[in-house]
């Protein structure tokens, strides 16, 4: 009696495993397709520039102290003369470093910065071998000047389409 009880269920099982063959499948194929982001989406940091290629960055801090993570690093440094096309006001970021091990991408540095010097892009970190690859420097953050690569500009920004 026992033994009859358990072909139904075994029947049932076969029929959802049937069933799921012929849905759709979630998977992406990414390198070809790329899955759609939420307009919300957090990525990767970056440091903007105004529209004259001049950091927006002020090395005020706030963006590090409102990290919970404590992922962000920097040092401020005194703005010299004849770097005015460089830097906005006196004050600049000589090293602004983010460790996207620790980094919980909550946004918190987006909303803390009074200069929208930071933001958080539609892309997302790449994978590494090592942690030293995960740690990201001014270098990295930075988008691209606009005076000198207006197209790289308006692609970091977002504002034209990305090729496929």
């Amino acid at each position: 009696m026992v033994e009859r009880l358990y072909l139904p269920a075994i029947f049932k099982g076969m029929g959802i495993t049937f069933s799921h063959m012929f849905k759709k499948k979630p998977t992406v194929n990414y390198p070809e397709e790329t899955r759609p982001f939420s307009a919300v989406f957090r990525g990767l940091h970056i440091l903007n520039r105004d529209e004259e290629g001049r950091e927006r960055c002020t090395a005020c801090g706030l963006c590090a102290v409102a990290c919970p993570a404590e992922a962000i690093t920097m040092e401020a440094a005194e703005r010299q003369t004849g770097e005015e096309h460089l830097y906005r006001e006196e004050k600049y970021a000589a090293r602004y470093e983010v460790n996207m091990v620790r980094c919980i991408f909550c946004g918190l540095c987006e909303e803390a910065c009074p200069k929208d010097a930071v933001y958080l892009s539609q892309t997302f970190a790449p994978a590494n071998y090592g942690r030293e690859g995960f740690i990201y420097k001014k270098e990295d953050l930075l988008i691209p000047n606009p005076v000198t690569d207006p197209e790289g500009f308006a692609k970091a920004k977002g504002t034209i389409p990305q090729a496929k």
